[in-house]
């Protein structure tokens, strides 16, 4: 048996993200990648594979074209906003096989100026056809599908609307640290409660911020690392599920499948959730940080409300900050934050984030991190463990 080869990433970008007017999802594609190339300091004839999608009628076929790439191992997958964990765990079986030698994940959205030029509207639609066909008549619109598991998880466990703003808060908090960041201006729980309504229970501020933006992610066996300009950061594990199609085929609004891809992942990578020291969660909603939190086992389910409470998420004296960029509550979120998560887990464990560092106890940078991306409404989870090199 050929052994398995360990896999790194070495490089990881975001393009300008937050308000950009004047570019198209292939350029932020592209400055992303070009980024991510440089940050790795290789060439980019190096690299035999790619993943993307999300944009042109053949993706990844077009933007592979429009970088300037002729890839022999690809992948299209697409579950939502949890796509880019799920790539980056079948990039790093390809490169460890032997299958490519390094791959680069890429997105890039106009999500925002979309909208803004009257290019979309800002009501996200997935369609009338299949399964969706007997919730549509009911006005099941992607929002209010998290908003009734919020509230299944509110009836089962108490879990309060204050805990569910508590995670806004903390993003925040997060954010201000984070020049990039879309928003910074610190909020309390009131402000979050006093927001508009927009599915009960969220009022505004419970929901993501809707931005442009991409980010690239560059995955390299370990025989290239020495020539690489950064640190590798390792993927020790990772894992995916898929859930429901339907609402009405989810056993359970209050468990996501994340407790299926984070178990995968602990597991494979040989961690406890207990030693990891930083966590980058998927959050379109308040209630998807809580929940994610228990199914990967920081807490126990039901206790997503009292573990947040108490300032855990922060940056700033958190016993696990989560989301140190803001998240997509705050810093950004362009249709599909997945890759997003994964950027900002490989430049906490580099010890890259400035203001918005974590350190350990001991002053140290973090050694262990794990990304979870949630896609749909909570229909699929991809999880993946990070060690510093």
């Amino acid at each position: 048996m050929v052994a398995r080869r360990k896999v790194a990433v070495v490089g990881a970008a975001l393009s300008d993200c937050g308000r950009v007017d004047d570019a198209t999802p292939y350029a932020l594609h592209a400055q992303a990648a070009r980024r991510a190339l440089a940050d790795a300091g290789l060439d980019r004839t190096l690299i035999d594979g790619f993943a993307s999608t999300g944009l042109g009628t053949l993706a990844p076929v077009e933007v592979a074209a429009y970088l300037g790439l002729r890839p022999t191992w690809v992948d299209s997958t697409s579950v939502g906003g949890s796509t880019w964990e799920v790539m980056a765990a079948h990039a790093a079986d390809a490169i460890a096989a032997g299958h490519a030698r390094a791959v680069l994940l890429v997105y890039g959205s106009t999500a925002r100026a979309d909208v803004r030029a009257g290019r979309r509207t800002g009501t996200l639609s997935f369609g009338t056809r299949g399964p969706l066909q007997f919730e549509v008549p009911y006005g099941h619109t992607l929002i209010a599908k998290y908003a009734m598991a919020a509230r299944r998880h509110m009836i089962e466990y108490g879990t309060t609307i204050e805990q569910l703003a508590e995670v806004a808060v903390q993003a925040r908090a997060n954010a201000a640290l984070n020049p990039e960041a879309m928003h910074r201006t610190p909020v309390t729980v009131d402000e979050v409660l006093a927001g508009p309504m927009i599915a009960d229970p969220f009022t505004k501020l419970h929901c993501c911020v809707r931005s442009d933006g991409g980010a690239a992610v560059l995955l390299v066996a370990e025989e290239y690392v020495r020539d690489c300009r950064t640190s590798p950061v390792w993927v020790l594990g990772a894992g995916e599920c898929v859930s429901h199609a339907a609402m009405s085929e989810w056993p359970d609004f209050t468990v996501s499948p994340a407790a299926v891809s984070g178990r995968l992942a602990f597991e494979r990578a040989g961690v406890r959730p207990s030693e990891i020291d930083v966590a980058e969660i998927y959050d379109a909603f308040t209630y998807m940080t809580l929940v994610t939190l228990e199914d990967l086992g920081f807490c126990a389910k039901g206790e997503g409300g009292a573990f947040v409470e108490k300032g855990r998420l922060r940056v700033e004296g958190g016993e696990l900050p989560v989301n140190t960029d803001g998240g997509g509550l705050s810093a950004q979120h362009p249709g599909m934050r997945g890759l997003f998560l994964l950027v900002e887990a490989v430049r906490q464990l580099r010890g890259e984030c400035g203001q918005r560092q974590v350190r350990r106890g001991d002053g140290t940078l973090p050694r262990l991190a794990v990304a979870s991306g949630t896609g749909g409404w909570f229909c699929s989870s991809g999880t993946v463990v990070l060690g510093a090199g």
